[in-house]
């Protein structure tokens, strides 16, 4: 029987260990990067759909860790002001970028809104569409736009943005937001060598993919009525598919979705992936898993198997791929 992957602190020392080698080569760990381009003038960079003018921003704020852990990840922590923090977000200590959190402010441990954003006279903004840019909040592009504060969204997050939607798989996603983030900060080199060092991991963790007939995984984010999940428009469906496993829902054309127990059960996972939040840790989850009626007769549930994602690993970020590693290797001893 397999054990149950949890959370621990020595495992979690370890991860960042391995994570910080890796955010070496990736991002020169915050370094000032030298910019391809003059500072001084406009570039057109899309947000999503829409093209939009950007000058090089110098007080960018940034929401959760996947939106500061690109900047990180392109030497740009000379220009970050800060960041909001939701109780979601895992602590920043654990971030393979730490020292660069270090240097900048914490903003506001909530929700990102407007406030926020002007009181640190900001002047550009990243996040995604509905996890940080929201119509109900009072914080979009759009309103952005017209205070003169430039901002971006994560392309992953684009698919259901109104107006202006744009679809790609959730790594081509990522190395998207890389590139064009290169052009706004002109650091275009940056970019190309962090996304071909993150490209060639996951042609590593594919080529190595267990062979034969992909095992079934199923996302749980959370949710007791009816559970939270991932469909094929977000980074968790990626990772197991590149690591050789099947997400049981990526035939849903959706981002984080709603999905219905019964429908889980048939699908019969051998595998589940729990998200872990901060606020939201996985043993809680793993625990309702075994003990609810609708869950504890899964074939993945009755064996143990049990893989813990990061919340860094499974939203939008460089992070995507020390989670898909993770799970490869995790994938791989199944057949062990």
């Amino acid at each position: 029987m397999r054990t149950t992957r949890l959370p621990a602190p020595a495992r979690r020392r370890a991860v960042l260990g391995s994570s910080v080698a890796a955010a070496l080569l990736l991002g020169g760990c915050g370094a000032e990067v030298e910019p391809d381009a003059k500072a001084s003038a406009e570039v057109t960079v899309k947000r999503c759909g829409e093209p939009v003018r950007y000058t090089v921003p110098q007080r960018a704020v940034a929401y959760e860790g996947g939106s500061a852990d690109k900047l990180f990840a392109l030497g740009l922590t000379d220009h970050v002001y800060g960041y909001v923090m939701p109780p979601a977000n895992p602590p920043v200590s654990e971030s393979p970028w730490a020292s660069e959190y270090a240097k900048v402010k914490m903003l506001s441990d909530d929700l990102l809104n407007k406030e926020v954003v002007v009181e640190a006279k900001s002047d550009f903004v990243v996040a995604g569409w509905n996890s940080g840019f929201k119509d109900e909040r009072g914080i979009t592009p759009a309103i952005l736009d017209k205070l003169g504060i430039q901002s971006f969204m994560h392309t992953e997050s684009c698919f259901n943005y109104p107006g202006h939607p744009e679809k790609v798989t959730p790594f081509e996603a990522l190395y998207t937001d890389l590139e064009r983030l290169g052009r706004i900060f002109r650091v275009e080199k940056k970019a190309t060598a962090v996304v071909d060092g993150l490209k060639e991991r996951v042609e590593a963790v594919e080529n190595k993919a267990p062979a034969g007939e992909r095992v079934p995984v199923f996302l749980y984010d959370s949710g007791t009525d009816q559970p939270f999940t991932a469909g094929n428009q977000v980074p968790p469906n990626d990772i197991i598919k590149s690591a050789g496993g099947r997400n049981v829902f990526d035939g849903l054309d959706e981002r984080w979705t709603q999905v219905n127990w019964e429908s889980v059960a048939e699908a019969e996972p051998e595998v589940v992936v729990i998200l872990d939040y901060g606020d939201q840790p996985a043993e809680k989850k793993i625990e309702f898993l075994k003990k609810s009626p609708h869950t504890k007769g899964l074939p993945a549930v009755k064996e143990n198997n049990f893989f813990v994602l990061d919340y860094n690993e499974g939203i939008s970020g460089p992070r995507n791929v020390d989670g898909l590693e993770k799970f490869g290797a995790y994938l791989r001893g199944l057949d062990g």
